[in-house]
């Protein structure tokens, strides 16, 4: 879930299910330890030997032949008073029958007889000794037993018996638990992050030239809200300066046809000849290039999106305007449509400049001779093709020739600004523009969504 830059970024719900999990581990563990500790305290420090004193005694009782207790010697017994020389007990059965081992501090001397009433004790704190002694009782073969012992008080580790004797308790809750908070943790952590996988899928439809997108702030955590408020507070330092050129190249293509206007008027009045058709024809090149760059930027303002047109009307009137133009360069040119009307929601001002360009652009570039094909179909909303004779475009130059102001040749005519003009145009109507190039000619076609 977690090479490169995908594999650096690891997972939040991973990270918090394990991170919760040590720390509920973690503070189980010192809750359980801590009240061991404490459980140390007010117990007998005995506790953690009377399982295994007693468990040494229940098989070593039995009742003689006159059907008294005696306690015989086992090598279990045998190991636990050669390990605890200090040890004494008192054994004995429900009818007050008793032995004994060790001696016996005095002020516990009076009970040996009495051991037989009490079935758990802790005994302790007297003036007159700090011996401590337990009564323990025992299930063993001739009955319940009963073991009041002492002398071992110094001995084992109290907090580790009682941790033995707890586990039935933390154990189940580390079994149940701990499955509990990796099920539990990821569901709590997605749904608190649900405002941020929103805020992440918006950010991923903005598009290039919608300049005034921003993310929303509603619903999300509060750690959050700075990096979104950064991310919009970038947007629209952004959309500041793509204003600021927008209306620097609108007023320069506007600036720059009064100077076009009046160098015509100078070219018609003096020039003559070869000379002044070939300042004509570059005057009309820098005066088209303008009007490109004022279409460029404009349509980035375009509101009349869905508006009703006719893609045959439209495309017979941009092959009726650019015929002259097109016989004046040396071809033929056709129009072809499927049907006889095709109606769509569209711009009547974007959509014309868009297949005038294509037209334009099979002129400037499809070798001077041949057939321009334009072709209407009623695939989607609508197709529109412009299909030239020329020698086609270099397969590594067939994507560029969208991209704004790319030339496929140095020299080419034009500002490089038509394909670029049309793929806009296409996006704006939710569409798209694809090319097929070969030897034999090429194909532009706008596919409208």
């Amino acid at each position: 879930m977690m090479g490169g830059a995908g594999n650096t970024n690891p997972s939040l719900w991973w990270r918090l299910s394990w991170q919760l999990s040590l720390v509920f581990v973690g503070v189980v563990t010192a809750v359980v330890i801590g009240l061991c500790f404490y459980g140390a305290t007010i117990l007998s420090p005995n506790v953690a030997l009377e399982d295994h004193i007693t468990a040494a005694l229940a098989p070593a009782v039995a009742l003689d032949a006159e059907g008294r207790l005696e306690i015989r010697d086992t090598p279990e017994l045998d190991a636990l008073k050669q390990q605890y020389d200090g040890l004494w007990y008192v054994a004995a059965t429900k009818n007050g029958s008793f032995v004994s081992y060790g001696t016996i501090p005095a002020a516990y001397g009076e009970l040996a007889h009495l051991t037989y009433l009490f079935e758990g004790a802790d005994i302790r704190g007297s003036a007159g000794t700090d011996e401590i002694a337990s009564v323990e009782s025992v299930e063993t073969a001739i009955g319940e037993l009963r073991v009041l012992f002492g002398g071992v008080a110094d001995k084992g580790w109290p907090v580790l018996t009682l941790m033995g004797a707890v586990y039935p308790i933390y154990v189940p809750l580390f079994a149940i638990a701990l499955p509990a908070v990796f099920l539990a943790v990821p569901r709590i952590v997605r749904r608190g992050l649900a405002s941020v996988s929103e805020v992440a899928r918006k950010a991923s439809e903005i598009e290039p030239r919608r300049y005034d997108a921003r993310l929303p702030l509603d619903g999300i955590p509060r750690e959050v809200a700075p990096l979104v408020i950064a991310f919009n507070e970038a947007l629209d330092r952004l959309e500041n300066e793509f204003r600021k050129r927008q209306h620097f190249l609108i007023d320069a293509a506007h600036e720059l046809r009064t100077p076009i206007a009046i160098m015509q008027t100078r070219i018609d009045g003096t020039a003559e000849g070869q000379d002044r058709r070939r300042l004509l024809d570059d005057v009309a090149r820098l005066a088209e290039t303008a009007e490109q760059l004022l279409d460029f930027e404009r349509n980035d303002q375009a509101t009349d999106l869905h508006e009703i047109v006719d893609l045959v009307e439209i495309s017979r009137g941009v092959v009726a305007d650019l015929a002259p133009l097109a016989i004046g360069a040396g071809y033929q040119i056709s129009f072809q449509s499927e049907v006889e009307s095709l109606k769509c929601k569209g711009s009547p001002s974007a959509l014309p400049r868009a297949v005038s360009n294509l037209v334009r652009n099979a002129i400037d570039h499809g070798g001077g001779s041949g057939m321009i094909t334009v072709s209407v179909s009623a695939a989607g909303r609508g197709r529109i093709s412009v299909a030239d004779e020329g020698p086609g475009i270099p397969a590594e130059h067939r994507e560029l020739v969208f991209e704004p102001f790319y030339r496929v040749t140095p020299k080419s005519r034009g500002a490089g600004l038509g394909l670029s003009l049309v793929k806009q145009i296409c996006l704006n109507h939710g569409g798209e523009v694809s090319i097929e190039s070969s030897s034999a000619g090429t194909e532009v076609t706008i596919q409208l969504g």
